[in-house]
């Protein structure tokens, strides 16, 4: 199943409640969850509707959810982090894939095309930002 939350251009997105029954539909009917969250960042009202990642639910869930359902989240650097719309990149995680599926997608991806170096460095620094005190 894939969904896109935030949605854009609205910045509409899922309550908490709407993303656990959506992974318990998911697990019932063994479907995977492929989870568009790039615009995580370009919501409206954090207060009276706050970005839930359904990696943060799943893992709150515990078993059998946590441990049994497959999820890929994506997340890109290209979406309003900070403005910089024209740069390209971003990644995305895996989680409760088998060792072989991971690594098929691992040899795939490792073939494709990749980001630029600035979309590179960009997105390693949404990952990883400067901390005050630390070498950059």
């Amino acid at each position: 199943m894939v969904i896109i939350n935030p949605g854009n251009p609205t910045g509409n997105v899922l309550s908490k409640k709407n993303i656990e029954d959506i992974i318990k539909l998911c697990h019932e009917h063994n479907l995977m969850i492929l989870a568009d969250e790039v615009y995580q960042t370009n919501i409206y009202d954090k207060e009276r509707a706050p970005f839930y990642s359904f990696r943060k639910i799943l893992a709150e869930l515990g078993e059998p959810y946590s441990n049994n359902l497959e999820l890929v989240s994506l997340h890109s650097i290209s979406k309003g982090i900070q403005g910089e719309c024209g740069i390209r990149g971003g990644y995305f995680e895996l989680t409760n894939f088998d060792e072989f599926a991971h690594n098929m997608i691992k040899k795939l991806k490792s073939i494709d095309l990749c980001s630029n170096l600035p979309g590179q460095v960009a997105t390693s620094l949404m990952c990883d930002p400067p901390k005050v005190g630390r070498e950059s």
